[in-house]
């Protein structure tokens, strides 16, 4: 693979993939596996971690047994060793402990739960704004575009849509960045395309 293309924008490396790249979840194609394949929980920002423990009671009932008695042992995140990154707590070694199947399609409990307004949380914005994932490096973030094989039908529903990666996880990175960043964003994208035709 060619060297990834970063660039530079309010002092935060994107990958160039998220604005060239098509992507929206088709989730009767890939039924959520994202939710439950992978090694490790979803990587949870510093303030999350309380958030997680208040919308705890709330979404307790939208969980398997198996889960709830995970959580009862384990709490809901976890410190990953390797990158000193506090995680969602596993189910086994794969499963997310928030992870509620409806109609063979994965979900996620606390998400749910928002959905149903018993929470005001909606999911940790690592989720949120999958299939960009953030690495922090000293002082700056960097965005890339995680590229994963169960998410082709993805790829595939984005080209079809005409939706780039960035556009996809809008709501996502205005959450995060507030809504200007985004617009600001969003110029730069077209710049790029206007560059690139």
């Amino acid at each position: 693979k060619n060297a990834v293309e970063m660039i530079l924008f309010k002092e935060k490396l994107f990958s160039e993939a998220i604005f060239k790249e098509h992507f929206v979840c088709d989730l009767s194609a890939c039924n959520g596996k994202c939710c439950v394949e992978g090694d490790t929980g979803a990587p949870l920002e510093p303030f999350e971690l309380a958030e997680l423990e208040n919308v705890l009671d709330a979404v307790r009932p939208y969980l398997s047994e198996a889960h709830q008695e995970v959580l009862d042992v384990n709490g809901p995140f976890t410190l990953d060793e390797d990158d000193g990154v506090f995680k969602t707590t596993l189910h086994g070694s794969k499963h997310c402990v928030f992870a509620i199947e409806k109609s063979g399609v994965t979900l996620c409990g606390i998400e749910e739960a928002h959905n149903d307004k018993k929470v005001t949380f909606r999911k940790p914005i690592s989720c949120h704004l999958y299939p960009i994932r953030i690495t922090k490096l000293n002082d700056t973030e960097a965005l890339n575009y995680e590229e994963w094989e169960i998410c082709k039908a993805a790829c595939a529903l984005g080209e079809k849509l005409k939706t780039p990666v960035y556009a996809f996880v809008k709501d996502a990175l205005v959450r995060k960045y507030g809504e200007e960043f985004f617009d600001e964003l969003e110029q730069l994208a077209e710049y790029l395309n206007n560059e690139k035709s």
